[in-house]
């Protein structure tokens, strides 16, 4: 017997102060997540509290399996002295190739990189403007499309109600727990989605955990 949204355990410290609501409300609306939450209830959502890293992460982590970003991300970021703007625009060209990037993911953080040095990013007002108004702001810089900002606005800003469409990794998982492995469709994953509101940032945690127990973090 599934437990009830009492007999959930507190998430750990470092969940963002919404998560033990958003568990209650999700495992008294929707089926699949009454049996995943519990299973998972001992991690939640984390932030590395870095700007300039999380995007660097979702960068090296575009289109490449979560297993093969992890391990381009170790040797990428044992280049620099520290994973700084200012650092990472020391490196040279061919170092940052042989720790596995291609040359079009080293442009970008090249473009990442010189958005933070030049200032032209409002860091300092992004926990204050809304979700669309910083998706804007970050799609404007080479290389990073809405799923990054996404993950920007989930791993960073811990925005609770963030629905990644684009993300393959919850498309598979909609499909398997909800579709028997069928395929899905952005709009079958929006008409589940529509039980998870405002919380779908949680949801979509639990549902990635389905597919991989080790909680993913840009």
């Amino acid at each position: 017997m599934s437990p009830s949204p009492k007999e959930l355990s507190l998430p750990p410290a470092h969940a963002p102060a919404y998560w033990a609501e958003a568990c209650k409300h999700l495992v008294k609306k929707d089926r699949v997540l009454r049996r995943l939450i519990p299973q998972f209830n001992a991690e939640a959502l984390q932030t590395r509290g870095d700007p300039f890293v999380t995007l660097a992460r979702s960068i090296v982590g575009q289109q490449v399996s979560t297993k093969s970003a992890d391990a381009t991300w170790k040797r990428f970021a044992a280049l620099p002295e520290s994973m700084t703007p200012e650092h990472l625009l020391l490196l040279k060209v061919d170092d940052m190739r042989a720790a596995g990037l291609s040359a079009r993911k080293v442009d970008y953080l090249v473009d990442l990189a010189l958005h933070f040095t030049q200032k032209r990013l409002h860091v300092q007002e992004w926990a204050q403007m809304d979700d669309e108004a910083v998706i804007a702001e970050l799609v404007a810089i080479r290389g990073i499309g809405r799923w990054t900002a996404e993950m920007f606005l989930i791993f960073y800003l811990l925005r609770p109600n963030v629905l990644p469409l684009d993300d393959a990794g919850l498309l598979k998982g909609i499909s398997l727990n909800y579709f028997s492995g069928d395929p899905v469709s952005r709009s079958d994953a929006r008409e589940v989605a529509e039980a998870w509101k405002p919380w779908c940032t949680v949801a979509t945690w639990y549902i990635w955990r389905s597919l991989d127990p080790q909680p993913v973090a840009y």
